[in-house]
């Protein structure tokens, strides 16, 4: 079981470099940001479009089919998942109540054929309300989830970190130590590599003991287990020692002295493009999608 290659979610993709790849950090944050904000007060047409969105965004970018079938493929079954359970769930509104009046059939004419419940087949009860929920629960979580997962697929952490240095400059008037802050968000990004290893050779050394957890009981694994935890938490944190010591060796004494441009962030005619369409996107968002 190889978890960097099975579970790839939040883990940069060097190969191949696709045109999502090209395009500035900056530009992609700028679309990831319109991706987390444009389902806020939407209604529950907009969002399945924004859905469709990432999807076909996945499918042009020529991301391999390996990557995107893993990642895009469990999240919509989780929220595929959700999306039933909330439709089937009471919406709220279905509660019973006893009338003062007398029950009198009266046999008027609806004006419209409007229903507000929509599948009534004993324990499978779907109504409009309850429909609606789970379409804006299931879209928001895949929405909010998948472009941020989707922005770390395509962008490396030194391009992140490098962008939002950009971005956040001016903050630096307000003495807020914002190259100490992106280096600190550097050295997570890259150490989430670190932990999915860790975890993965820590699995393969159960395996190979092939444990019967059947004669050992709850409380025996339970055992075991916080045995592995403890193992993983004392590896992990000399592996942040080890990153400290070299740091240290190569002279790093602070960001601002010891300071490395790893990318050179300039806007070519793919990001100005990117950015022209951002403008009929929230147009569309605000002429369509509702508040």
């Amino acid at each position: 079981m190889d978890l960097l290659r099975s579970l790839p979610i939040g883990l940069y993709l060097e190969n191949p470099f696709t045109w999502l790849h090209k395009l500035d950090p900056r530009v992609k944050l700028a679309w990831l940001m319109s991706f987390l904000l444009a389902p806020l007060l939407s209604n529950p047409q907009w969002r399945l479009i924004l859905v469709g969105i990432l999807i076909i965004l996945t499918l042009i970018a020529n991301i391999p089919l390996r990557v995107w079938k893993k990642q895009m493929g469990w999240w919509l079954l989780l929220t595929i998942f959700i999306f039933i359970i909330t439709t089937l769930s009471p919406d709220g509104l279905a509660v019973s109540s006893q009338s003062r009046l007398p029950e009198i059939d009266l046999s008027l004419p609806q004006p419209t054929n409007y229903t507000y419940i929509l599948l009534d087949k004993g324990r499978l009860f779907i109504t409009r309300r309850s429909l609606e929920l789970g379409i804006r629960i299931s879209t928001l979580i895949f929405i909010l989830i998948y472009s941020a997962n989707l922005y770390l697929l395509t962008t490396a952490p030194e391009e992140i970190t490098a962008g939002l240095e950009e971005l956040l400059s001016p903050l630096r008037r307000f003495k807020i130590p914002i190259t100490e802050i992106l280096l600190t968000l550097t050295l997570s990004l890259r150490f989430i590599s670190l932990v999915l290893e860790e975890v993965q050779n820590l699995i393969r050394s159960i395996r190979t003991r092939a444990i019967n957890w059947k004669k050992l009981g709850i409380k025996k694994s339970l055992q075991v287990w916080l045995v592995v935890v403890e193992k993983l938490l004392e590896n992990l944190l000399m592996r942040a020692e080890e990153i400290a010591i070299a740091m240290e060796i190569r002279g790093f004494i602070s960001p601002n002295k010891h300071q490395v441009q790893w990318h050179q962030l300039n806007l070519i005619q793919e990001d100005w493009l990117a950015l022209v369409i951002l403008i009929p996107f929230w147009y569309a968002r605000f002429r369509w999608g509702g508040m």
